[in-house]
């Protein structure tokens, strides 16, 4: 997929896009996409699907490094089961038809959250797939499932208070880099930018240590909707953020 340069308008040429090395996605409004348009809900998450294809081309293309996507909170087991059951077999078709495609194109896939009361033929396939991609290098696509950022945090939590109990952790020696070394992010840093569609403004649980400091943009297309025009746009909005991280910014300097 190449870039439309008609996509890239005048207001776009006159601030550069400065592109973010690590992109949180917060994949919101696919049961609404469908019913506005009389459709099942479980017609828009296929379209979500094909959504997060468009999505991890777009990274590929415009250089970003790590796409995070919010796919099943630890809180959407409250749905409807069977809208939970067709959300985990279409993630199974996703991988079954997907996985030789993300091989070819160098994608690195981890996903992250609670493997705890997952089917073991789903457990096995996330391996599965993590193990096939693992020596990738290019594009890491991190696929938050069955995550919830404060579960993710106390579970840290008691990881340390284990070594601290054992007497391998002294209490004075735990700094924010021991928290961060026991989250499912390890290794990765932290989002520059999240994005969440469908018009809600708030972040609900995603990477809530690891967004400290990261660029929050929320559009009001539906997940389905969300296309170049629309990465582009946020791009924007992205490289006119003076970004300070507690300091001064570049005006104030």
């Amino acid at each position: 997929m190449s870039i439309d340069p008609a996509i890239v308008d005048d207001s776009a040429q006159r601030v550069p896009l400065r592109v973010p090395t690590h992109l949180g996605v917060i994949m919101d409004g696919n049961g609404r996409w469908a019913t506005a348009r009389g459709k099942r809900r479980t017609e828009g998450h296929i379209e979500g699907v094909k959504s997060l294809r468009n999505m991890v081309e777009l990274c590929i293309n415009y250089g970003v490094k790590y796409l995070t996507v919010f796919s099943f909170s630890s809180e959407n087991w409250s749905r409807p089961r069977e809208e939970v059951a067709f959300i985990f077999n279409l993630l199974r078709r996703f991988v079954a038809s997907d996985l030789h495609k993300l091989i070819r194109n160098n994608v690195k896939v981890r996903i992250i959250g609670s493997r705890a009361g997952l089917e073991p033929s789903l457990v096995r396939l996330i391996d599965d797939v993590e193990a096939k991609t693992a020596g990738n290098t290019g594009l890491v696509l991190v696929v938050a499932f069955n995550y919830g950022a404060k579960a993710e945090i106390a579970e840290a939590t008691r990881r340390i208070a284990r070594e601290v109990a054992a007497g391998r952790l002294a209490v004075e020696a735990i700094t924010e880099a021991t928290i961060e070394a026991e989250l499912y992010t390890a290794g990765l840093p932290d989002p520059d930018l999240i994005i969440r569609t469908s018009g809600e403004q708030r972040i609900s649980n995603f990477l809530l240590w690891q967004a400290a400091y990261a660029e929050l943009v929320f559009v009001d297309e539906h997940w389905p909707d969300f296309n170049e025009a629309s990465f582009v746009r946020v791009l924007e909005t992205f490289s006119q953020r003076d970004r300070r991280f507690g300091g001064l910014g570049a005006a104030q300097s």
